[in-house]
């Protein structure tokens, strides 16, 4: 029972996100995707700095240690030197007391000296530590700014296959029908064509007629009779018809030539 209602609930799972995913904006999504890789650069430059700074720490301990070790080396000799010094003068009191002093110093020496080679494999270790947070940030680093250039080239992609779905729509809409009440363009343009074919074909019908050609005979007609009636007008007028020459009356150097015997002018 229990093995069945996980699968249910994994099946209702993907059920609902692959809806989601269906329906989501895809830009919204891309912004999303990159928030959330920014967000994860942010979180491994803190942890890479983390490391980086526990690495500077063991450093600073270890410098600080070699110093104490140093030191105590110094003050140890001295205090054996010191010990010996009171030997040789017979101040056996002395002696003891640079020599318990000796002792100290040699005891916090090899303390020292233990915490000196644990903070050198710490240091050693931090350092590497601090290398691969280094290396890993760098390539985070590179991948991000991957992300960040193709994001506007994606968001191109996006914006053209929008506009391509639109005139894909667009397309379908001229060949299949909107709905029950409205014809499609194919319907449309069919019934246009057909109505003009009819008129073309009335015309045809129209002109070749007996009562075309009489009203034809009958316009011919008239146009006859209104060129007559403006022919006797221009006569009237003193206008010669429309198609003929004006007579040209001869000029004074013509009646010269005639009277010198010339020969009159040919018509």
């Amino acid at each position: 029972m229990v093995k069945l209602i996980q699968k249910w609930w994994r099946y209702l799972t993907a059920s609902l996100t692959g809806k989601f995913n269906e329906r989501a904006d895809p830009k919204v999504q891309l912004e999303q995707a990159i928030t959330e890789a920014q967000d994860q650069h942010r979180r491994l430059v803190e942890q890479a700095a983390n490391v980086i700074a526990n690495q500077k720490q063991a450093e600073l301990r270890l410098n600080r240690s070699m110093e104490d070790l140093e030191k105590l080396n110094g003050l140890a000799r001295q205090a054996v030197t010191m010990a010996d010094t009171a030997t040789k003068q017979g101040n056996a009191a002395k002696a003891v007391e640079y020599a318990q002093s000796a002792e100290a110093f040699a005891n916090r020496l090899i303390a020292v000296e233990r915490d000196v080679e644990s903070l050198k494999t710490l240091s050693l270790q931090s350092a590497q530590a601090a290398d691969q947070a280094k290396a890993a940030v760098q390539q985070n680093s590179t991948v991000l700014q991957r992300k960040l250039s193709e994001r506007q080239k994606l968001l191109s992609q996006l914006d053209q296959a929008k506009m391509q779905e639109q005139v894909n729509s667009a397309m379908a809409s001229l060949s299949q029908s909107v709905g029950q009440d409205a014809p499609t363009f194919d319907e449309v343009q069919q019934k246009i064509e057909a109505r003009y074919a009819k008129a073309l074909g009335m015309s045809e019908l129209s002109g070749a007629s007996v009562e075309n050609r009489m009203l034809e005979v009958e316009q011919a007609q008239m146009s006859v009779e209104a060129q007559a009636r403006l022919d006797t007008i221009r006569e009237q007028l003193g206008i010669a018809p429309v198609g003929e020459t004006p007579a040209v009356e001869p000029g004074p150097a013509a009646e010269a030539s005639g009277a010198d015997g010339g020969s009159p002018p040919q018509t």
